[in-house]
């Protein structure tokens, strides 16, 4: 054992990887047998994100299934995921939230809420794009616990919850298109760019879907966006322009920007 985690130390260390012994010891408990071990030490050094190497990323104390290929969950939008557990489990007692993870990717915002939300739990809601991006939600979010759909935006939620969502929290992408060829390869290489590109200012996603969320939302329902510090006075702009009131919360501590809307009375 101390030979094949030296090995794999070594090798990681060989590609730059600066907590070589961290992601050794991860790949170890994970790999079942040495030849595995040494595939998945070579797909690392190759340049595949952690996560998709492994299989899962940890996020808000669960182990999120990832694919090759699908966006990987960043910490700081486990600031997203809490404000959005924080308001939907503010529904009257006995009453179950109706919640929407719109750009859900692997579904991570949407299985910790799900994991969350005390009895009775969230009417739950997911949706992406992206055909890996839903496979992948599906393993996190399975049939007795939501509902995830193929589509763009809300064109994939079913009509039936038009006007009852109380919790809408989108990830939307929000990277500039001139500076996605900025980010570290493993994203840049390795993850959708549908994920990562926001547009010329980062903001067409969020602009759609600011646009449509007064039709779907509940009366006093909210719209939760994961936004850069940079962009958010832009962003407040944009949910104002679509009828929404909001508001801007940060995390220093995870390096995290939230705005939150509610339809303007």
């Amino acid at each position: 054992m101390r030979s094949l985690r030296s090995a794999a130390v070594s090798r990681l260390r060989e590609t730059g990887s600066v907590f070589a012994e961290d992601e050794a010891d991860l790949l170890l408990a994970t790999a079942a047998t040495p030849a595995d071990l040494d595939a998945m030490v070579e797909r690392r050094a190759a340049g595949l994100p952690l996560e998709q190497v492994l299989g899962w990323a940890e996020f808000c104390g669960l182990r999120v299934a990832v694919a090759p290929g699908v966006f990987v969950p960043r910490r700081r939008t486990e600031f997203l995921a809490d404000r959005a557990i924080a308001l939907a489990t503010a529904a009257p007692p006995g009453a179950r939230a109706v919640v929407v993870d719109l750009c859900c990717g692997s579904g991570a915002v949407g299985a910790a809420l799900a994991a969350t939300v005390p009895a009775p739990g969230a009417e739950l809601y997911a949706a992406d794009i992206d055909p890996a991006a839903v496979r992948c939600a599906r393993r996190n979010i399975p049939a007795t616990v939501g509902q995830v759909y193929e589509g763009d935006l809300y064109e994939a939620l079913p009509d039936t919850v038009r006007g009852r969502i109380d919790v809408l929290v989108a990830n939307v992408p929000y990277v500039p298109t001139d500076e996605v060829g900025l980010l570290p390869p493993e994203a840049r290489d390795h993850e959708p760019l549908v994920a990562l590109d926001g547009g010329a200012d980062g903001l067409d996603i969020l602009r759609r879907v600011t646009a449509g969320a007064p039709g779907w939302l509940a009366p006093g329902g909210h719209l939760l966006v994961e936004t850069s510090a940079r962009q958010a006075a832009s962003a407040a702009g944009v949910f104002r322009r679509s009828g929404l009131a909001p508001q801007v919360v940060t995390s220093a501590e995870q390096y995290a920007t939230v705005v939150i809307g509610t339809p303007a009375a």
